[in-house]
């Protein structure tokens, strides 16, 4: 068996091969997937190939798996070796990661289906654009600021007819009714995308009855529950639902040593995106769940600088009863 370390970069890739044995078979730079395919194909053997997730995580795996016997992700945040190195460079990335594939050292990442991380894809995507559209909003309102104007609570602002009637105000400034007609033109182009984008994911939840299941819980709605789905993935290869808070990055950071605990803010790990979807259904679960608002009432302990604090908690619950329902397939 030989073992295959592979530091990945867009422009190049450096392999380095060992044997059984632990010595050195070859190494080589490759500067295109298709080279480094071929030059799997002239090894003399089989092999077991390494590399550390990047952006092109999921094409690397698709590329390597049928040449190899296992294929192996490396987390680069858990590669210690590798960046505590004083002499790091990528011939000795790829060095280390088919020293580690070796005597199996290497902490994996978890693979999704190609259309899996497709879905995760467009996830993030339509949160970067409610993103950019909240941008606007708050641009706008500014604007309005700026020249005095204090909109009227009813109709809201974003409703057909709060736009209809700031497109018509007029403003002394040629140069403010330029900036607000600039504004609400790609204020509805984002909004056009975002209902775009939401519509496929529509239809992606229809036949999924995961995402059904998780909307059942008092806060969440589907944008939140098709997250929770396609982030999980697979609810099983979760130990115990520890596990899942540490995944999605809710639990703190840790520093100890003897007697000496401390705790700092958390590890923000994975997904941002699920994160910020578990936020917002904290507030929503508080207002809809006894349940949920006591969780909550009793982190923070009246304190309103535990705030903060009650929110991570609170997430951290509900993910954790979530993954629960996931594997159990309970309602």
């Amino acid at each position: 068996m030989l073992y295959v370390g592979l530091d990945v970069h867009s422009n190049k890739i450096n392999m380095t091969v060992i044997r059984q044995d632990g010595q050195v078979e070859r190494r080589r730079q490759m500067r295109s997937v298709a080279e480094m395919i071929e030059q799997l194909k002239r090894l003399p053997g089989p092999f077991k190939a390494a590399y550390e997730a990047s952006c092109a995580y999921g094409l690397y795996y698709e590329v390597l798996t049928p040449l190899a016997q296992q294929v192996v992700v490396a987390h680069p945040g858990r590669l210690h070796m590798i960046f505590r190195s004083k002499r790091k460079n990528d011939r000795n990335d790829a060095d280390w990661l088919a020293r580690l594939l070796l005597v199996d050292a290497i902490p994996a990442v978890h693979v999704p289906a190609p259309e899996v991380q497709a879905w995760r894809e467009l996830i993030t995507f339509r949160r970067r654009l409610v993103q950019k559209r909240t941008r606007v909003k708050n641009a706008l309102r500014a604007l309005l600021r700026t020249v005095g104007v204090r909109p009227a609570r009813k109709p809201g602002l974003w409703t057909q007819r709060g736009l209809a009637w700031l497109r018509t105000l007029p403003f002394s400034q040629l140069s403010h009714a330029i900036k607000r007609d600039l504004m609400l033109d790609e204020l509805a182009a984002l909004t056009a995308q975002v209902a775009r984008v939401e519509k496929h994911l529509d239809q992606i939840a229809e036949n999924n009855l995961s995402i059904c299941q998780l909307q059942s819980v008092p806060g969440i709605g589907p944008r939140t529950a098709e997250a929770i789905v396609a982030f999980v993935d697979d609810p099983h290869r979760f130990r115990h639902s520890k596990s899942v808070g540490s995944y999605f990055g809710l639990v703190p950071c840790q520093d100890q040593s003897g007697s000496t605990n401390r705790l700092g803010h958390i590890t923000r790990e994975a997904s941002a995106t699920v994160r910020h979807l578990l936020t917002e259904a904290v507030w929503r679960g508080v207002r809809k769940s006894p349940t949920i608002a006591r969780y909550f009432a009793r982190v923070q302990r009246e304190d309103p600088d535990r705030k903060k604090i009650a929110i991570v908690a609170t997430a951290h619950y509900l993910i954790r009863v979530m993954w629960a329902m996931l594997k159990n397939g309970t309602l």
